[in-house]
């Protein structure tokens, strides 16, 4: 049978289960719409056809026999940054990778839960910049409008579940990365607390500024490939309690004290929210006001927390570099960025591993006021393909301040956040709104998330089909087909 690509996690893991539809079937689908989309849309840089087709095959056996996991059979794709055994694991660059010999420890648990790993999607180079597009694959396209972006760094991952290739997928999230592309392709988007999906084999990613989240068309959709990527591997460094996130989302949240918090955090470039995006986010705080919460403007403390930030991100980069098998290959703003993570990986970056424990004390008390914080997820509206691809190092930083000034704080915290979609702008170009919380906060995120998706029923809302698959003028590279 042919199954609907508006079908999502929840429901697609159900009639696997009910035997509506085979894991043959859907995977079969799922790689043809793959296939159909990689001249257009190119969200894929590897497609793992035989693997996935064969892991269908396992899953369709043990359905027949009576076996019942949380995903067993579905598909879903991972971003180009997770260890994926048997695949390389290039993160946007250029060259020829080695294969890894073994399954991040996200990636192993997707498997335990039954998922069928279908892919991996594409990323700028080291997940730094809110596009996806490099020479190592072209540019990644946006299913509302494959002039724009998707945004980054996990935009593969995003433009595959906006267009309905695949039901969800993982990214990560270093200073937006799951949030920006999910605000700009029209989903729900996780970043959860530090450590609650593991980023093991690297126990802390980006100097733990990093991590691993979900892309979906629902709350409860991404609330479920949560609970299945959550966990620990024996020597991660950081282990929230455990939490439900899908039974969050079926929860009532109850009266909430909502802060709308409007004014970009300090950067040392200039920031100034767009006046139309502006008028999305007040919307969606009518709408949460209507549904009987307590909204009001203010901002949290966050004090000069950019400076605890770019020490971090940059040593991290400096890691990675280190790492490269290719670093002549590396993009200039790489090797400049990890040149100063070099200077910055001594006492700058041991004091700002050591201001996040006042930072959480200064901004952990704003939260004795206020439950949520809501802010927007981008300041602007996706910008076209290429608009940042060529710049130099500093007009790079300032295009990116500009358009995303908002989310990172949250990284540096290592607090939990979901950006929700709030309409459209510009045409029909998506952006989107985060909710905020404290440490461990997911499950109130969550509900409060579904509420206003049972009010605003976005993911009813699709891209245009034409512009999911029409090809644009330049044909990016094929994905690798194994």
């Amino acid at each position: 049978m042919t199954y609907d690509r508006s079908a999502g996690l929840v429901e697609t893991a159900r009639a696997l289960a009910d035997g509506t539809i085979t894991s043959r079937e859907l995977v079969e689908q799922t790689l043809a719409r793959i296939e159909s989309s990689q001249g257009s849309l190119n969200a894929f840089r590897i497609v793992r056809t035989r693997a996935a087709l064969a892991e269908a095959e396992a899953a369709d056996a043990q359905l027949a026999a009576g076996v019942r996991k949380p995903l067993l059979g579905v598909p879903v794709a991972v971003k180009d940054d997770m260890d994926v055994a048997g695949e390389p694991t290039a993160f946007g660059c250029q060259g020829e990778f080695p294969a890894v010999a073994r399954d991040g420890e996200a990636v192993r648990r997707l498997r335990a839960a039954g998922a069928v790993i279908v892919g991996k999607t594409n990323t700028c180079e080291f997940g730094q910049w809110p596009f996806t597009e490099g020479p190592a694959f072209g540019a990644t396209r946006n299913p509302w409008s494959p002039e724009h972006t998707p945004g980054g760094s996990s935009g593969g991952s995003a433009a595959a579940v906006a267009a309905g290739l695949v039901p969800a997928a993982l990214g990560s999230d270093g200073a937006g990365s799951v949030r920006i592309p999910a605000s700009w392709t029209h989903l729900v988007g996780i970043k959860p607390q530090r450590g609650r999906i593991s980023t093991w084999p690297r126990g802390e990613s980006f100097q733990g500024i990093t991590v691993n989240g979900t892309l979906a068309r629902t709350v409860a959709d991404a609330a479920l490939l949560l609970d299945a990527a959550a966990g620990n591997h024996p020597l991660d460094p950081h282990r929230p309690p455990a939490v439900d996130a899908s039974a969050a989302v079926g929860r009532d949240p109850g009266r909430l004290r909502i802060a709308l918090a409007l004014k970009p955090p300090f950067t040392a470039l200039p920031a100034r929210l767009q006046p139309e995006v502006r008028a999305r986010v007040v919307e969606l705080a009518e709408k949460l006001s209507a549904l009987g919460h307590l909204v009001e403007e203010a901002d949290p403390p966050y004090g000069q927390i950019g400076l605890t930030f770019i020490p971090r991100a940059t040593a991290g980069i400096a890691e990675r570099v280190r790492e490269a098998p290719f670093p002549a290959l590396l993009d200039r703003r790489t090797r400049d960025a990890a040149r100063l993570g070099g200077l910055l990986g001594g006492v700058p970056l041991r004091a700002a591993r050591r201001a996040e424990a006042v930072l959480h004390r200064r901004i952990g008390g704003f939260f004795t006021s206020y439950d949520v914080v809501l802010a927007p997820t981008t300041a602007a509206p996706p910008p076209r393909i290429g608009a940042m691809l060529e710049l130099g190092g500093l007009a790079t930083d300032r295009a990116m301040i500009a358009a995303c000034p908002y989310a990172w704080p949250w990284n540096v915290l290592g607090w939990p956040g979901v950006s929700v979609p709030t309409g459209f702008v510009d045409g029909g170009l998506p952006v989107g709104a985060q909710l905020l919380g404290p440490a461990n906060s997911e499950p109130l995120l969550l509900s409060l998330a579904a509420q206003l998706e049972d009010a605003l029923r976005w993911h009813e809302t699709w891209p245009p089909q034409e512009a999911a698959m029409d090809s644009p003028a330049v044909r990016p590279r094929s994905a690798r087909t194994l």
